[in-house]
């Protein structure tokens, strides 16, 4: 493992000949950087950027990708991160763990395994029950990205005949009379600028999120269990999008986990270059289309 430090921080390297990862030892579990080789940092940046639990205690966000507990709650989802974690290499892999939560009981970690050749990451997301009672939760994979870009977020196309076949959840803050908002047959787009608070979330049988920027294309994707229970009125992908950065969420199905058992929720990640601004929905459904967004 090659360390070194970024943005203040120590960190390891994960990269192969197309892609770059920054995952830091002192907080965590996070990734801090995604870029091409010779790329810009697609994720966002913030150091300086934290809430306070109702516990007085800060909560800092640091940007990035960050694991956690989903229903949210100011104590068991913000558990805090400004402790070192342990990292371990295993083969082209690297596994985070972080100590046990003391709110929760649970040890989270995330194992990232780049294939080589390819600007992908597979991401495979742990949430271990090491206290003394059961907890019902679930993993929620949560990847903050810079300013300036496009959110795609696809719309169930089902034909349910006379049946509903779509579901959005909003948030109390959210406008959906916002410029920045997009509600199309296809596709929900939302433009990250510099706005006030907006979240939308939804059931995601297709399983992709997407989010265009400086002419990448970073994608992620997860499962979708029809039968299962999802947080939010059944959201297992939501957005969130303020004057500092946007979040692509996914969410795994809530379940009970047993002391001494755990759960896994896993994300493949991929990135496309020299992609056209996707400005109306026939240039997203080319590129859906080309890229295999089903």
């Amino acid at each position: 493992m090659k360390s070194l430090t970024y943005r203040g921080l120590e960190c390891v390297l994960l990269e192969n000949d197309r892609l770059q990862l920054m995952v830091p030892r002192s907080i965590g579990p996070r990734i801090l950087s995604l870029r091409f080789l010779r790329g810009e940092n697609l994720l966002a940046e913030q150091p300086g950027f934290v809430t306070t639990r109702p516990d007085g205690k800060t909560y800092h966000f640091y940007g990035g990708h960050r694991l956690w507990l989903s229903p949210e709650d100011p104590i068991r989802s913000y558990g805090l991160d400004d402790w070192p974690v342990e990292i371990s290499a295993e083969g082209d892999s690297l596994l985070i763990r972080k100590t046990v939560e003391v709110e929760t009981g649970i040890e989270k970690s995330i194992l990232l395994s780049m294939p080589a050749g390819e600007a992908k990451l597979r991401l495979t997301h742990r949430l271990a029950n090491l206290g003394q009672e059961p907890v019902e939760c679930a993993p929620w994979a949560i990847t903050q990205l810079r300013l300036g870009g496009l959110a795609i977020l696809p719309q169930v196309q089902t034909n349910t005949g006379l049946l509903p076949n779509r579901l959005i959840s909003l948030w109390p803050y959210s406008d959906i009379a916002s410029p920045q908002l997009s509600l199309g047959r296809h596709f929900i787009l939302l433009r990250a600028g510099e706005q006030p608070p907006f979240k939308i979330g939804f059931p995601n049988p297709r399983g992709w999120l997407a989010y265009w920027l400086d002419g990448n294309l970073f994608v992620k994707r997860t499962s979708y269990d029809p039968r299962a229970r999802y947080s939010d009125f059944g959201s297992s992908s939501e957005c969130y999008c303020n004057q500092h950065f946007l979040e692509l969420e996914t969410l795994a199905p809530l379940t009970w986990i047993a002391p001494g058992e755990s759960i896994t929720h896993l994300e493949t990640w991929e990135l496309f270059p020299d992609i056209s601004f996707p400005a109306d929905e026939k240039t997203m459904l080319a590129i859906a289309d080309e890229f295999g967004l089903e």
